[in-house]
């Protein structure tokens, strides 16, 4: 019998494995959702996106770090079970590594996303943990 991979207090990330797409849903100030699925990777247990600097879900994350994660479809559409958790925006030298991380991961597609938006916009990355995670 295998172990499903989990990190602090039972994060269940076994519903993240294989998967390239994560709906993330981050919130207004009157408390209404928006969804965005975005590129992600695990790493000790937290999952990491890589986005623009100047997006909607950057502004809403530095007004209100809880956000809930789901595996899903290219377009948004879930595919597992939400999980509440908190994001937080990661600094420089850190970023470089999971930027790393999402280029191995997502190779060609990557590099055309990357190439595209050159010079345009900066990226940064942020790191997802599960809000039951003691500190």
């Amino acid at each position: 019998m295998t172990k499903e991979p989990r990190c602090r207090r039972g994060f269940l990330l076994s519903q993240f494995v294989g998967r390239r797409y994560i709906a993330l849903e981050t919130f207004k100030r009157d408390g209404e959702g928006v969804r965005t699925p975005v590129w992600f990777v695990e790493q000790g247990g937290k999952l990491y996106v890589w986005t623009i600097g100047e997006s909607g879900k950057v502004k809403r994350i530095r007004n209100n770090p809880r956000v809930r994660v789901n595996p899903s479809s290219v377009r948004g559409k879930p595919k597992g079970n939400w999980i509440e958790a908190k994001a937080s925006l990661i600094g420089p030298e850190a970023s470089a590594l999971f930027t790393d991380l999402i280029r191995r991961k997502y190779g060609f597609q990557f590099w055309i996303v990357n190439h595209l938006h050159a010079g345009i916009r900066r990226r940064v990355v942020v790191e997802i943990e599960p809000a039951n995670s003691p500190r």
